[in-house]
């Protein structure tokens, strides 16, 4: 009689849990199944009350008047630019800044990464102004610089890789030591190589927040050809109506490239955030 209450209940304990984790993927797929519906929809149709689900036809030419309505190509490119230059920054300087706060001692040390610490607290907003102005007397504005300038250095890059340095043991320093390398021998050819996951997960993570960085590209950049794939869909919503078939097309194809780039690196991605987790 035990064993069967505790079968049933075990029974009852899995059929929850797949329900809520059910729920909760119908949840977080259904706007993106939402927008895939619209940008096939007329203007009409997408405002209908009752809201119809599906297209009484499907409109391609949606997405061709999206196209034309942005160059789509530009804000590819100053997308791609402006992730690579960002990833490239992120990794070259919070790895030594990273290995710096969990392997080294100086002076300062814990006041500086609470310094560190404290920047991640506060809002990007606070920091637009000084940042706009400091592009502004460079002349760099409306540039690919311009984009990249605020992810020059990382906060959260920094934070993150100090947390895989620090699951690295000192013994291996000590080891390169004694094997005669010195401090920048030691970090760029023993422990940076340890960090493949953490660095991968961090090229993921940058890469997503540059993707989605929406009011720093509209501040700095006001030319169309020099946005990105964010700030030009923003364009695209009008002041008093919006065509919402477009915008949903224009979001679908400004969407793509972090789709693959999450295929492509999910499990660096989820190893990543694990092993951080963790420590």
């Amino acid at each position: 009689m035990r064993a069967n209450t505790m079968g049933q209940s075990k029974r009852t304990s899995t059929f929850l849990t797949y329900f809520f984790l059910i729920l909760g993927t119908v949840v977080m797929i259904f706007p993106f199944v939402w927008m895939i519906l619209t940008s096939s929809k007329t203007v009409s149709e997408s405002m209908q009350i009752p809201p119809t689900i599906l297209p009484n036809q499907l409109m391609l030419d949606n997405f061709v008047e999206a196209v034309k309505s942005l160059p789509f190509l530009n804000m590819y490119i100053n997308t791609g630019l402006m992730i690579l230059f960002r990833v490239v920054c992120a990794v070259a300087f919070s790895s030594m800044a990273g290995y710096a706060f969990a392997k080294l001692k100086f002076k300062g040390k814990n006041i500086l990464f609470s310094i560190v610490l404290i920047q991640m607290m506060l809002p990007s907003q606070i920091f637009i102004i000084p940042q706009y102005q400091m592009v502004a007397k460079l002349g760099m504005a409306n540039t690919i610089f311009a984009l990249v300038f605020p992810g020059i250095v990382s906060a959260f890059g920094t934070f993150f890789l100090r947390q895989a340095y620090l699951g690295i043991p000192n013994e291996i320093g000590e080891a390169a030591y004694l094997d005669g390398c010195n401090q920048w021998q030691t970090f760029t050819k023993v422990m940076f190589p340890l960090t493949s996951s953490s660095v991968a997960a961090l090229c993921v993570f940058t890469a997503v927040f540059a993707y989605s960085d929406l009011m720093w590209p509209l501040v700095v950049n006001s030319d169309l050809n020099m946005m990105t794939l964010s700030s030009g869909l923003a364009t695209l919503r009008g002041q008093f109506s919006t065509n919402f078939p477009v915008l949903m097309a224009g979001s679908l194809l400004a969407m793509l490239p972090m789709v693959v780039l999450y295929l492509f690196f999910q499990r660096q991605f989820i190893e990543g955030v694990a092993m951080t987790g963790g420590k």
